[in-house]
């Protein structure tokens, strides 16, 4: 429980290779105080922005403004170019920029730093208070993430140096999906060789398919152990999930965030022979190869563009490689909808959250077109209205409803990292 002298506030940090995403968050209301963002570390043209969205002296209005149903009070944005030549010099700078608003890391009132970790392994179900041992499981993970958990690990270390005695929570990508069958999460491959590798899916965005599938139930009036959703996570990466009374059952994306639906920048599934034979056929390397399918795949690989935005401008404008790639983009999309309903058997409803998810109502009406058969339908008008807040998009008529539920990601580790460290 909760002491008296027991700060309410959490730092979240998402730390990626160049870049640091960060938000403190008050569990008092669940609201956040600042926001902000270090982009190009290690560059010339590193940046920071960083927002105010309350200082010291405003808490208590502000919550009185909560709770009263008014809205937050937001300060201007700060802008401070680098060079930040490393994460340790771009975590000073957003600690500097918390203290100038007297939200200091310094504080009493901060009560644990919760950090984004991309890949946890079987070894991490739940969010964990990081020691040296479990440090060193995140970097035998490297070899499986190697493009997330290295950033994840100095954004760790990093937050150590400047806050030693405050809890540092590990909050796993994989997590949710860990409550997955075997049938779901192994390969046909020899096992020895799987066990002896870590090869097997271990599914990614769990925090935030986590977080959409229990506001989901709530949008119906449920409990989560009561509802079984398939939530399409819709961004630049791109994942499903099929949610089975609040437990994950499968997803789409596999050993890495690859595999699965067609992305911004990834091709999704493949035939794993299209990589032999670019190896043996055309002179590529091995690490060519990873480049193509991450980089140069999804649909910027199909038509030069991974913004959904630019993609359905150009198909309003009769562009034939656009249209193709919508198409094929769609298709995938649909296919993982009729494999989960298939995996699930009863399907109360489907989510769409993420940025396209969110925001792109072409797509949501496109992936549930022709899917009347198998009870899901979208009104026309109500899929048009743009909010931030969940809702139903879904005629009264639908047998599964159809929904848009903003994720929240920062939330959901800052409620982990709370729940954690309160106990």
């Amino acid at each position: 429980m909760t002491t008296a002298n027991q700060g309410t506030r959490v730092l979240v940090l998402n730390s990626g290779s160049s870049s640091v995403k960060y938000q403190l968050l008050d569990m008092n209301d669940s609201s956040r105080l600042a926001v902000g963002l270090v982009e190009r570390i290690g560059e010339a043209t590193s940046r920071l922005k960083h927002t105010p969205l309350a200082t010291e002296t405003d808490t208590a209005a502000r919550r009185a403004s909560v709770e009263g149903g008014g809205g937050r009070r937001a300060g201007a944005s700060r802008e401070q170019n680098g060079p930040f030549a490393d994460h340790a010099a771009a975590l000073k700078v957003v600690a500097e920029e918390l203290a100038a608003d007297g939200l200091g890391l310094d504080s009493p009132e901060l009560a644990a730093i919760g950090h984004r970790v991309v890949h946890g392994g079987l070894k991490f179900s739940a969010p964990t208070v990081i020691t040296d041992e479990v440090l060193a499981e995140i970097e035998r993970l490297v070899p499986v993430a190697p493009l997330h958990n290295p950033a994840n690990i100095t954004g760790i270390r990093t937050a150590q140096a400047l806050r030693p005695d405050l809890p540092q929570v590990a909050v796993f990508d994989t997590a949710f999906h860990t409550t997955m069958p075997e049938s779901a999460a192994r390969y046909a491959i020899d096992v020895a060789t799987a066990d002896a590798h870590r090869i097997r899916r271990y599914g990614f965005h769990g925090t935030s398919h986590a977080y959409v599938s229990r506001e989901t139930a709530k949008l119906l009036g449920k409990a989560p152990e009561d509802v079984n959703v398939i939530v399409l996570h819709l961004g630049n990466g791109a994942s499903a999930s099929a949610v089975q009374g609040g437990r994950c059952v499968d997803t789409s994306m596999g050993l890495t965030p690859l595999e699965g639906l067609v992305m911004g920048t990834r091709s999704g599934d493949i035939d794993p022979a299209v990589t032999f034979h670019l190896v043996r056929n055309a002179g590529m390397s091995v690490d060519d190869v990873d480049v193509l399918l991450n980089k140069k795949s999804g649909l910027v690989g199909l038509c030069g563009d991974n913004d959904m935005r630019e993609i359905r401008r150009r198909c309003d404008e009769g562009d034939e490689q656009a249209q193709l790639a919508f198409d094929i983009y769609i298709h995938r999309l649909k296919k993982y909808i009729g494999a989960y309903y298939a995996v699930l058997g009863k399907v109360d409803a489907v989510a769409f959250t993420a940025g396209v998810g969110e925001n792109a109502a072409p797509v949501r009406e496109a992936a549930v077109a022709g899917l009347e058969e198998l009870g899901l339908a979208v009104d026309g008008e109500l899929n048009a209205v743009r909010s931030d807040s969940p809702r139903l998009i879904s005629p009264e008529y639908a047998r599964v409803a159809v929904a848009v539920v903003p994720t929240d990601e920062e939330l959901e580790i800052a409620q982990q990292t709370y729940a954690l460290v309160r106990l």
